[in-house]
């Protein structure tokens, strides 16, 4: 049986993917709407920057105009909407740079754009109403930051396009949406949902979530990665959303990479915090969904609860946090610490002491073996890293100085060249913004049409009652040693300062092990250098996951911290390296 439904394509999880995947999307099967996620917060910017070196009329993704060029007739010919996030800083401008590729092309499409999401030129103004944009983590306002505020944008909502869409738009050029708003908005378009319909809402959330980063939901990235079965061309999603919100993942036919319950798990696991994921539009509980394999590469997703969005918007505010240099040093066999100590206090002394600087990072990563094999299983590393708010006091000066100590210091020197780069150091500072402050508007065909927030419309509150789901007692009897990650599989990220750490199992028998197993407690005795933060368990039993918080431990987020894997990315196949006591039964049911 035949399902009405809306495909949806996404060609970008980031700026600087694939510059031919628009193309491939296009012409590699039928597609209603094709996507493009391009935003991050630290890409906000990277588009600040373009703009202040090359001019008011910049700050959107340039490589998006390039991706239009190669797909605007084919768009044309099969009716195919556009919805991307690239107009970044300025979709007015970028709308521009569109029309004027459309009429070199001679291809009459309508586009449009949207904004209001700018909250920098008014951030004294709302000061002044009691808008204090208080930072979430960190619980205080923005004029306590002690930095310069570069860009301040509110993540809007799905409304704006599906109104763009309504008006006849072919293409709509947003600013700082929510990653699935460009989803949620064509999927309410195709369907004429109202504002209230928030089950199905809610499912075109998760659609959207699950998409926005590309090949992360069709096997890149994937802990089982051994079950892929070809990494050559992988393949990007499409959502086939249904009128009640659920929907289907699969990509086109002919692609690699791989589409199946785990790599759905994984991807919705990605960068959440509580089961309760947050839009402007609705709330959608992740906690309530369903997943199973349809088929080959098709995995059907229903049953997504929604809830009233709340009263506020999330701002992305990125704060000029100074300066920052550092290097990475290189310490090979013997009395590594004692070495490491006489440079340290070498290098701090020729440049005046550490005090000097706001903030002084210095870490030995101890990779090195007892009797080494090779060269390189002798080898540790010392990452110093200093930041200022003087450029001047981290500049070259200080990079020379650690040159200068390479003929007068420990045996063995050589730097990696790695560590952080010298220069500007982003603050991300995560902010709520209450929603009667948002002026959201859709320009198009010469007309600007204002979109009232759905929590300003006077609707009555709505909830949903949750299922329990009843979990089995962890089986009992004889265990053996082994990976953690041979049996379970994990997805982290950033979220801002803080990092999220999802694990999931396969089966009911391996979930009811992991569910009891892995506390709070127990993930900082495996993961000891977690042992200083905060951290919040969420369990989602219906997808057979866990979802760990960790508060505080990128700092403030974007470019700001001095780790090597600065945005969490490695931290769940780090969890799953683990050797842990597992039951036999778990080891004999995987076989």
């Amino acid at each position: 049986m035949s399902r009405d439904v809306i495909k949806i394509a996404n060609c970008s999880g980031y700026y600087g993917d694939k510059l031919s995947a628009a193309k491939e999307m296009v012409e590699g099967g039928p597609i209603d709407v094709l996507t493009g996620d391009y935003l991050a917060e630290l890409t906000m910017a990277i588009l600040f920057n373009q703009r202040m070196q090359r001019g008011e009329d910049k700050g959107y993704v340039g490589t998006f105009l390039k991706q239009v060029k190669e797909v605007a007739q084919s768009c044309k010919d099969k009716n195919i909407k556009i919805v991307t996030n690239a107009g970044g800083l300025n979709p007015s401008s970028m709308a521009l740079e569109i029309e004027k590729i459309l009429k070199e092309l001679s291809i009459d499409l309508k586009v449009a754009y949207i904004d209001g999401d700018d909250l920098m030129p008014r951030i004294t103004e709302l000061n002044n109403e009691g808008e204090l944009f208080n930072n979430i983590d960190k619980k205080i306002p923005l004029n306590e930051s002690g930095c310069q505020t570069l860009t301040a944008n509110a993540y809007l909502g799905a409304w704006g396009i599906k109104e763009a869409l309504d008006k006849g738009a072919d293409i709509v050029v947003c600013p700082r949406v929510t990653d699935a708003a460009v989803v949620i908005g064509p999927a309410a378009w195709k369907f004429g949902w109202n504002r209230t319909d928030y089950d199905s809402l809610a499912g075109a959330l998760a659609a959207g979530h699950i998409i926005e980063c590309g090949c992360q939901a069709t096997g890149g990235n994937y802990s089982f990665f051994k079950e892929v079965p070809t990494f050559d061309n992988v393949g990007y999603p499409i959502a086939e959303i249904e009128k009640d919100g659920s929907f289907t993942i699969t990509k086109h036919p002919g692609t690699g990479g791989l589409v199946s319950i785990g790599t759905v798990t994984a991807q919705l696991l990605y960068e959440i915090s509580s089961p309760a994921y947050i839009n402007p539009d609705v709330i959608g509980h992740f906690d309530t969904l369903r997943i199973e394999q349809e088929g080959k590469d098709r995995v059907y997703v229903s049953g997504c609860r929604g809830s009233t969005p709340p009263p506020t918007h999330k701002a992305c505010i990125n704060l000029a946090g100074g300066y920052r240099n550092g290097m990475d040093l290189v310490i090979t066999g013997l009395d590594i610490e004692e070495k490491a100590k006489i440079f340290t206090d070498a290098l701090f002394n020729s440049v005046g002491g550490k005090e000097q600087f706001d903030d002084v990072s210095i870490n030995l990563h101890r990779t090195n073996k007892e009797n080494p094999n090779s060269n390189e299983e002798a080898m540790a590393t010392l990452s110093i890293s200093v930041k200022s708010m003087n450029p001047d006091l981290v500049g070259r000066l200080f990079s020379a100085k650690i040159i200068e100590l390479s003929l007068a210091n420990y045996p063995g020197f050589f730097s990696s060249g790695g560590g952080k780069k010298p220069g500007p150091v982003i603050v991300y500072w995560p902010a709520l913004v209450d929603s009667k402050f948002i002026n959201e508007y859709v320009h198009i065909d010469g007309e600007t049409i204002e979109i009232i927030p759905t929590s300003q419309m006077g609707f009555e509150e709505s909830f949903y009652q949750k299922n329990l789901v009843e979990i089995a007692p962890a089986p009992e009897g004889e265990t053996d040693k082994g990976p953690l990650g041979s049996y379970f599989g994990a997805r982290s990220g950033d979220k801002g300062g803080c990092a999220n750490l999802g694990v999931w199992a396969k089966t009911d028998l391996s979930y009811s092990f992991l569910y009891n197993f892995l506390t709070v407690e127990k993930l900082k005795e495996l993961l000891p250098d977690l042992n200083n933060y905060e951290i919040d368990r969420y369990d989602l039993p219906n997808i057979k996951s866990l979802n760990f918080y960790i508060h505080g431990i990128l700092e403030d987020g974007v470019s700001s911290n001095n780790k090597k894997d600065g945005q969490a990315k490695s931290l769940g196949e780090y969890l799953r390296a683990k050797i842990v006591d597992l039951p036999i039964s778990i080891i004999q049911e995987s076989k």
